[in-house]
């Protein structure tokens, strides 16, 4: 889907697959509502063989369900662009565990993190399955007072939907927080649901999929503040991806 340049655009981050449902509502829900922002599906290995400037083109980047990606390191380059360059970042399921991955390695000191799903020997496993499967469920999730998530919900607790088997390693989690990525959103059993990077204009991680609960009527409120924030970030994105293609 191509869109002007001065036009607000997302970046999708992962493998489209129209059989997916959470790939179709992820598009839903970003563009559902008056003066939808352009969105663009970006693949992994794409992201991959691009020159970092290519990613000035996007105001914001949803990193999308459906991992493993075919190219992780396509995955993570993003995420860290994003973090780096203080554009907007929504991480879901897969997203969330990737953003956590980029964190560890990038920003805490653990060079190599990995996920358990893609290298389940590897020694410093940052995300590993969770005690119990969420696959399939309705949960909910109880927001850290004072954190970006619980303003931005309003609640002090909500249900959301999961589909994933892992999640942050809880051993890790002083490691993350102490470095600035912040736990504000838990389970039932005091595991991380989000995580927030408070410094950052908007980089969220949700563990559930919220594009799942999102209906034309009733507009998510995590994915209208990401989308908030991707419009407010456009003016710079478009200045800089114009002085790239000088």
């Amino acid at each position: 889907m191509q869109s002007k340049l001065h036009a607000a655009v997302i970046g999708i981050v992962g493998e489209r697959n129209e059989r997916h449902p959470l790939h179709m509502a992820s598009e839903q829900a970003l563009t559902d509502g008056p003066d939808p922002p352009a969105i663009e599906w970006l693949t992994t290995d794409r992201i991959a063989a691009w020159p970092a400037a290519a990613l000035w083109r996007y105001s914001g980047f949803l990193i999308a369900p459906g991992s493993p990606y075919r190219n992780m390191q396509g995955a993570l380059t993003a995420i860290r662009f994003a973090r780096e360059n203080r554009l907007p970042l929504l991480g879901t399921c897969g997203g969330f565990q990737h953003l956590i991955v980029e964190f560890a390695r990038n920003v805490a000191g653990v060079p190599d993190a990995e996920h358990a799903e893609t290298d389940p020997g590897a020694a410093h496993l940052a995300v590993t399955p969770l005690h119990c499967s969420l696959a399939g469920q309705i949960r909910p999730v109880r927001l850290v007072a004072g954190s970006r998530a619980a303003a931005i919900y309003g609640a002090t607790e909500v249900l959301e939907p999961f589909y994933c088997n892992y999640g942050l390693n809880p051993d890790y989690r002083p490691l993350l927080e102490s470095h600035g990525l912040s736990v504000s959103g838990v389970g039932q059993d005091a595991e991380a649901r989000i995580v927030e990077l408070s410094a950052h204009p908007f980089f969220v991680g949700t563990l559930y999929v919220p594009q799942a609960r999102h209906r034309p009527d009733a507009t998510h409120p995590l994915l209208s503040a990401f989308v908030a924030a991707a419009r407010r970030a456009q003016p710079h994105a478009s200045m800089q991806a114009a002085a790239a293609s000088d």
